[in-house]
């Protein structure tokens, strides 16, 4: 069979085509033509991170999480494998940090570049991984201690509840309950007495009146002598007074120095015996007057001379 010059010229078309298309791919995926760098970064706990998760620099995205491992020798450790399509310099020192971008989108990874002066990190180098919180994990710290203390708030008013009613047994009940009888008693006792106050208060107005205006006379009449005693020159008053128990002073000291009529008697005391002795023989003769008068008083009509006065012996006390 005979192949026209058309179909030859198709087919060869076809596979230029088919050729170039492959060459393309090729130095696509070669490392001629790829950019891509893989660096690697290790986790305790990815949090739901997963691969084609966007990598992100200072909110550009700059490549993807092609595939998540498990570290052939720490046991438990997560390697991500970190793509990026961008040729940015940063050193080793970055942080590879898990976040989340919003409420709504999974996890992504972003790389906190550190500008320090140390190496500058090349491809296959692993970087410090580190997972941030968000702002889920914050309002969780944030929570975790006002429910811790919520919870603790709860048990111990269970706790007193139970004490309570434990407390507030029947018997308890009952007491409780006479007392508010006898505080309700007392209250309205306290109200009759305030009312029986109020009606004499306002029984008794006029006096009450009368009595503050006494009271307010009283005030004024002291505020006035108050004021007298102000203009009263007391420094003078007190000078008299001074010369006149000076005065006292004087004649108090002759008294006591046996000067004067009234020191001599003070203060001699055989003039205070002789007047002692004369006092006593005074007594004596108004007592003997009193009881034998006749001896003292004579009368005689025919001349009769008087008997002479002898002194009688004291009586004798009965036996």
């Amino acid at each position: 069979m005979k192949i026209s010059r058309e179909i030859k010229t198709g087919v060869i078309a076809v596979a230029i085509i088919m050729l170039f298309i492959w060459s393309y791919s090729f130095l696509k995926d070669s490392s001629f033509t790829d950019k891509t760098r893989t660096f690697y970064a290790e986790y305790s706990n990815v949090q739901g991170m997963i691969p084609t998760s966007p990598v992100l620099i200072n909110g550009l995205k700059v490549g993807k999480i092609a595939d998540i491992t498990f570290h052939p020798t720490k046991k438990g450790v997560l390697v991500a494998h970190i793509e990026l399509s961008n040729d940015i310099k940063f050193s080793k020192n970055s942080i590879a940090q898990i976040f989340s971008p919003d409420f709504i989108s999974g996890k992504s990874l972003k790389i906190d570049l550190a500008l320090d002066g140390a190496e500058i990190a090349r491809k296959g180098d692993t970087l410090i991984g580190r997972a941030d919180v968000g702002i889920l994990g914050m309002i969780n710290e944030q929570i975790a201690p006002l429910q811790a203390k919520v919870e603790s708030f709860i048990v111990n008013s269970d706790t007193v509840m139970k004490n309570i009613n434990n407390v507030l047994d029947v018997k308890n009940q009952k007491n409780i309950e006479k007392s508010l009888e006898n505080l309700n008693l007392t209250l309205e006792k306290f109200k009759e007495i305030s009312y029986k106050a109020d009606r004499i208060i306002k029984d008794n107005n006029i006096k009450i009146d009368s009595i503050f205006d006494y009271a307010n006379r009283s005030m004024r009449s002291f505020s006035q002598m108050a004021d007298s005693l102000q203009k009263v020159d007391l420094a003078a008053t007190v000078k008299k007074l001074q010369y006149t128990l000076d005065g006292v002073n004087q004649v108090l000291d002759s008294i006591q120095n046996g000067q004067g009529t009234l020191g001599k008697l003070v203060n001699d005391e055989v003039l205070y015996k002789n007047l002692e002795g004369s006092s006593k023989e005074l007594e004596e003769l108004l007592r003997e007057m009193k009881e034998h008068p006749k001896r003292f008083v004579h009368f005689s009509v025919f001349g009769k001379k008087d008997a002479t006065y002898q002194e009688s012996e004291e009586p004798k006390p009965p036996k």
